[in-house]
């Protein structure tokens, strides 16, 4: 798994941009404005995405490589480290489960101006 492949896989995704917000070692991927995941490029490649708080401790006694969010509500939040050996669809179905958490704590109207943007 390489830093272009996630950056592609998320910004595929309906509504998604991308930015630097914090420094320029974390890239960021937001949908309608709300994050829902996060990547490390210094050091351990990694991602944070947002997780239903009891999935979250599920995924971290299950996956070694799950750790609680970096910098993150560590209850919502996982940080899977990632690298060649991080199963390519177990982190593509996070990522995934991360963006619709974010859509579905977004206002009705942005939920709506993303579905016209998904039609497309």
């Amino acid at each position: 798994m390489n830093v272009e492949k996630l950056r592609l896989y998320c910004l595929n995704l309906p509504g998604v941009t991308e930015s630097f917000p914090f420094d320029e070692t974390t890239l960021v991927f937001k949908v309608m404005g709300k994050m829902f995941a996060l990547m490390n490029l210094d050091g351990q490649l990694s991602m944070n995405l947002k997780c239903e708080p009891e999935e979250a401790i599920d995924l971290r006694e299950r996956y070694s490589y799950v750790i609680p969010g970096y910098h993150m509500n560590k209850a919502l939040w996982n940080t899977v480290m990632i690298d060649e050996m991080t199963p390519e669809q177990l982190l593509f179905r996070w990522i995934n489960d991360s963006y619709a958490l974010v859509i579905e704590k977004l206002p009705k109207k942005d939920r709506e101006a993303l579905a016209r943007l998904s039609e497309n």
